[in-house]
Formats: structure tokens, C-alpha cells, sequence
């Protein structure tokens, strides 16, 4: 087997970005950049386009090198770790993550979410990598019996193959890391909402959106008929599933703040997790109404059947996280409605410009 052997004091600024030009990748990209790392970014493109860099380098000056891999294709994994042998981290976020689709599809999800990792893992053992940061999130929790969730609630059965790809994926992370020398930190973020303030970036699904805000501002724009709210007859006040937005840009963050943690030798343990949200549940309806109250648009909106998959409600308790390494979320749900919108609009004048 072979090995290299990194000198850490000089490879510490170079930072492999799975999913780099992803809607939450591509803003830690520019995280990254604005804190003098130089991130590297593998995407396969399977639900983003190659454009991403241009908004990634017009906000941060810097064009960060791209490799189209897909993660299930070990030997040209490793190819990009032997080409930048100075990687000394990874973020992960290469993964698909649609909940209704993975209740459709689920071998597709346990495909790339499982075996994507698991060749991830050995590449960054043969390599001798040794700090990751993964993209987890509230879905291990299932539908949680107390609220808010803290770290320490049950991790309940998967309310979708969506999720339980998360709570198998942070398992072999676990496992992975107390057998080996290894550092790992898996952040359980909640509802990644919002855009790049500059209106650069921001969430591009391709085709029809699966998630609730990208289906909002589409709707705003014209670009769909109608928004579907999925189940109106939930035990929450208005009757629709309550969740804990949070401003993509604040998930940024949180990847830099945990990666520093391990290469400064601050973790409490090999393996980590935190609860990366605002601490506020929001119901769907009003996300809906904020955006309405932020932009002075009336949405054309109807309720639908429930949508398979779906967890009631969920919030966050983030005091751990906001105790141990600092990181707290700073925008409001008026900024993540505000910045989408303004992303909508530039998708829109792009769109315009090309006929």
C-alpha cells in the first residue's frame, strides 16, 4: 500500500471540498477562501452546473481548481488526492439529499451516500488525510419525542432512506475513526436556507425543486404556477411541519469553525457531533408569509396530502455547539427570505441576458 507522508505545517491551507459546487458547498468555498485556505473542489455536477465557479470567484476573486468526479469512482478520488498531495481536511458534502426522492429511489441514496463515503474513507486513509468534517443533519434525530433536540436525544428510526443514509454514514464515520488515527466532526444541521448576500450563489436544484424556499422564489419569479405546502392538518398551530431554518451562509461557518477545532487539537473526542441551527421552529406557513412580508409579493399557494417522509417538527437546541467552539447563527429568517429572493432575481436578469 502506499502511503505519503504530509508535512501538516505546510499543507494546513489546502482543504478538499466533495460537493464543492453544491448550494452549501459553494458558500463554504468562499468561506474557506475569505479565511486564506485554498479549497478544492470535486463535484460530479449530478444536481449542479459548472457556472457555480463563476459566482464563486466574482464574490471571492480567487477561481479555486475543480475536479468533475464523481465520489463513487475510487480510483479517480484518489488521482485528485495524489495531484494535491497537500490536502491535509476534507468537508463532505457530496450526496444526494431530496427526501421524497430517496423514499422513491432509496438503493440510489444508499449507493452514493454509503458507498460514496466508504470510498472517501479508504482514500483518505491511503493518503494519510486525517481530519473530516461531514455533512450530517437533524434527519438522524427521526421525529424527536422532546423539543428542542440536543445531541444527546435518541437517535429514533429514519423517517426516510434520506436519513438513514445520514445515521449510517455518521456510524462508519464513528467506527472508522476509533480504529484509525483520525479526527472527524459530523455537523447536524437543520434547514439551510437563503443565498449569498451579494446574490452571487445561491440554491439551483435542477429541475423541480425539492425544497420548500428555492419552490417559493420560483414561484414569486412565475417560473412555477403554484407552490404545494405538503399536509396542512399537522399537530402545530397552523397545521403545517415545523423547521428550523437556517442561513446557508451561517452553515458555512460552522464547517470552518469545526475544521479549525481539529487541526488545533480542541475536540473533546476522535468523533464529534453538533447541532448546527437557529434554536426557532418555523412552520412552513410562516416561511411562506415572511417571504410575502420581506418582498411585498403575494404567493399563489395550495395545501396538498402530506408528503411521505416528512418529520412533523423539528428544532434545535445549539447551546452545545455555541459553548464549544464558538459558532452561533447571525441571520434571521428575514435575511435568508431576503437573499434568496435577491438570488431568484439574478437567475432571473441571467436568464433575460441570454434571450
Amino acid at each position: 500500500m502506499e502511503f505519503i507522508i504530509l508535512n501538516i505545517s505546510t499543507s494546513i491551507r489546502k482543504v478538499l471540498v466533495t460537493g464543492g459546487t453544491g448550494f452549501i458547498g459553494s458558500h463554504t468555498v468562499v468561506e474557506l477562501i475569505a479565511k486564506n485556505y485554498i479549497p478544492i473542489i470535486v463535484d460530479n455536477l449530478d444536481n449542479s452546473t459548472i457556472d457555480v465557479l463563476d459566482g464563486i470567484e466574482a464574490i471571492a476573486g480567487v477561481r479555486p481548481d475543480f475536479y468533475q468526479v464523481d465520489i463513487l469512482d475510487a480510483a479517480a478520488l484518489e488521482k485528485v488526492f495524489k495531484t494535491n498531495p497537500e490536502i491535509s481536511a476534507v468537508i463532505h458534502f457530496a450526496a444526494h439529499k431530496a427526501v421524497g426522492e430517496s423514499v422513491e429511489k432509496p438503493l440510489k441514496y444508499y449507493r452514493n451516500n454509503v458507498s460514496g463515503l466508504i470510498n472517501l474513507l479508504e482514500v483518505m486513509h491511503k493518503m494519510q488525510v486525517k481530519h473530516l468534517v461531514f455533512s450530517s443533519s437533524c434527519t438522524v434525530y427521526g421525529q424527536p419525542e422532546i423539543l428542542p433536540v440536543t445531541e444527546q436525544s435518541p437517535i429514533l428510526p429514519a423517517m426516510s432512506p434520506y436519513g438513514n443514509t445520514k445515521q449510517i454514514g455518521e456510524e462508519i464515520i464513528r467506527d472508522f475513526t476509533i480504529a484509525n488515527d483520525f479526527k472527524s466532526i459530523a455537523l447536524r444541521y437543520f434547514n439551510p436556507v437563503g443565498a449569498h448576500h451579494s446574490g452571487l450563489i445561491g440554491e439551483l436544484p435542477l429541475g423541480v425543486p425539492n425544497n420548500l424556499v428555492p419552490f417559493i422564489t420560483q414561484t414569486a419569479a412565475g417560473l412555477r404556477n403554484e407552490l404545494s405546502i405538503f399536509g396542512k392538518d399537522y399537530n402545530t398551530a397552523d397545521g403545517t411541519c415545523i423547521r428550523d431554518y437556517i442561513h446557508v451562509s451561517d452553515v458555512a461557518d460552522a464547517h470552518i469553525f469545526a475544521m479549525e477545532r481539529m487541526y488545533n487539537s480542541k475536540e473533546a473526542a476522535k468523533f464529534e457531533f453538533f447541532n448546527i441551527g437557529t434554536g426557532k421552529g418555523t412552520s412552513v406557513l410562516e416561511a411562506v408569509k415572511k417571504f410575502e412580508e420581506v418582498s411585498g409579493l403575494n404567493l399563489n399557494y395550495k395545501f396538498v396530502e402530506r408528503r411521505s417522509g416528512d418529520v412533523e417538527k423539528v428544532y434545535a437546541d445549539t447551546s452545545y455547539a455555541n459553548k464549544t467552539f464558538g459558532w452561533k447563527s447571525k441571520r434571521n429568517l428575514d435575511d435568508m427570505m431576503l437573499s434568496a429572493w435577491k438570488w431568484q432575481q439574478t437567475l432571473l436578469n441571467i436568464k433575460q441576458e441570454n434571450g
